[in-house]
């Protein structure tokens, strides 16, 4: 069931289960659950997410345009979630008023849930463009999109196990990964568009691998945003502006 790898909170790491809620006051007991509880949901929405950037990726990639609508529906499911998601942060706050570890977790959950909406949101972009393609003569696209899904879906996985393993390492790792994708897409850039130039009559099928392109820049952009999270959970350092100095 998702959400059955648990991600580790201050005060209960390793700790056996029979003993963990021993000794603690009711409310704390309740605060334990209602954290394990939001965990267990974001988990949940990370592999929703994860799912349907696997199925645009299989219309875009193998032409299967008959995930399209399994992609439209988890969408849906997607967008619940999240709310539920948000809803579950703001009733902790208020109820329990966190402090320090917990705290940033929370915070950092509301962040996650937005970042992976707009990955969701992307993975519906590309399901779209794949079925753009159906409308238009083949056309072999010049570049190699495949490679670069597998690239950030690669990354996609690394800040899931990240997030439930609280590792600022395989974070790192992820934020470290960015750089090949936009180089991966300045490449693609140039390729199509000089496939334009040589074949005018293609440019609308062009363009939509061109989209593609741009909305895996764009997810791996928010996956980055997701190690950043991991990060400022374990050590409590906001990395955004490091990472975007360097």
């Amino acid at each position: 069931m998702p959400g059955d790898r648990p991600i580790p909170v201050a005060g209960s790491v390793c700790r056996p289960a029979a003993t963990i809620h021993k000794g603690l006051s009711i409310m704390s007991q309740i605060f334990l659950r209602e954290i394990e509880k939001l965990k267990a949901h974001l988990v949940y929405l990370f592999k929703m997410v994860e799912m349907n950037y696997t199925l645009a990726c299989r219309a875009l990639n193998d032409g299967d345009l008959g995930v399209a609508e399994e992609i439209y529906r988890q969408e849906s499911e997607i967008d619940d979630k999240k709310i539920d998601i948000q809803e579950e942060c703001f009733k902790i706050i208020a109820l329990h008023q966190p402090v320090a570890f917990d705290l940033r977790f929370i915070m950092a959950t509301l962040k996650f849930n937005n970042d992976l909406e707009r990955i969701g949101d992307m993975a519906v972009s590309i399901a779209k463009r794949a079925q753009a393609l159906e409308e238009f003569p083949p056309v072999t696209p010049p570049v190699d999109l495949g490679k670069m899904a597998n690239h950030v879906h690669d990354m996609l996985n690394r800040s899931l196990d990240a997030l439930i393993k609280l590792d600022q390492d395989l974070a790192v790792g992820v934020l470290g990964d960015e750089e090949a994708v936009d180089e991966m897409h300045r490449h693609n850039l140039k390729m199509i568009k000089e496939a334009i130039v040589r074949n005018p009559e293609q440019i609308d099928a062009l363009v939509n691998y061109l989209s593609v392109s741009r909305y895996l820049e764009r997810i791996a952009d928010y996956v980055t945003n997701l190690g950043e999270e991991v990060v400022y959970i374990v050590e409590g350092e906001i990395v955004y502006h490091l990472h975007q100095d360097e």
